[in-house]
């Protein structure tokens, strides 16, 4: 498969065949993919974060808005002083921030691409993104973290000592990188989603743009408008609902109005 193209499926086989067909990993010898996927529900949706929405000002914002959500959440959260800690808590609770929210299981993308009923005349998207190889890309004081670690992905423990701020951040080198953190389990949402976070080192500094100059980190699954049924109706068969996904009473009335939806 050549990065930085859009495959387009026909069915439900073609979607899992192109999804899970580079997971063979040489150096363990195990089926362990080194993507990550998100999932759209119109394949027009770019990868702007949801800060870069509040306008042209929004990387003056960034700060103000962080601390006046750490100084009236404190008595709901207590994720300690770290700030990535706090972004994470920020960006599931539905804060306007530079993170993006991805996810390791095919399955959970293909989900929210097909969630939204009202999305079913138009085409559907999974952004397939190389998340080990993008480690090339970062500073070198971040990759050492990571090789010291010996991981792949960020925590937030793990950020904090060599990066505490997101002005250091930026400031580690002039070109925009991308960097991949893992969330703590702040709720079942999170672990049952199998989710993690992308972050740029500028706000203003747009991952769909970075992607353009670095095709050989991703490609896209584009899912046809008239194959959504099926795949949403098999996802439904394997278990991978609403429900699921976001247990609490919400989701399971998300999940009951859409299994008894007809169109």
């Amino acid at each position: 498969m050549q990065e930085g193209t859009d495959v387009v499926v026909k069915n439900w086989a073609e979607a899992q065949s192109t999804l899970f067909d580079h997971s063979w990993n040489d150096k363990i010898h195990r089926f362990r993919s080194n993507y990550v996927f998100r999932g759209t529900g119109n394949m027009n949706f770019d990868l702007s974060t949801s800060i870069s929405r509040l306008g042209p000002q929004h990387d003056k914002l960034e700060p103000h808005i962080l601390r006046n959500f750490r100084k009236y959440a404190h008595n709901n959260a207590s994720p300690g002083d770290s700030i990535w800690n706090w972004l994470a808590v920020a960006q599931h609770h539905g804060l306007p921030t530079r993170l993006l929210d991805w996810t390791y299981s095919p399955l959970v993308a293909l989900h929210f691409a097909t969630q939204d009923l009202s999305k079913y005349n138009e085409d559907g998207a999974i952004w397939c993104m190389n998340y080990v190889k993008s480690r090339e890309f970062l500073p070198m004081p971040l990759k050492k973290a990571l090789q010291e670690e010996g991981s792949n992905v960020f925590t937030p423990e793990v950020l904090e000592p060599v990066c505490p701020s997101l002005k250091a951040l930026a400031n580690f080198q002039e070109e925009d990188f991308v960097l991949f953190m893992e969330p703590p389990s702040l709720d079942a949402r999170i672990v049952h989603q199998y989710a993690l976070f992308s972050m740029m080192s500028d706000v203003k500094a747009e991952l769909s743009n970075w992607l353009q100059r670095h095709k050989e980190l991703y490609f896209r699954v584009i899912i046809p408008a008239e194959v959504k049924w099926e795949i949403r109706d098999k996802l439904d068969q394997a278990n991978i609902t609403e429900r699921v996904l976001m247990p609490g009473l919400s989701g399971l009335s998300e999940w009951l109005k859409r299994h008894y939806t007809h169109i």
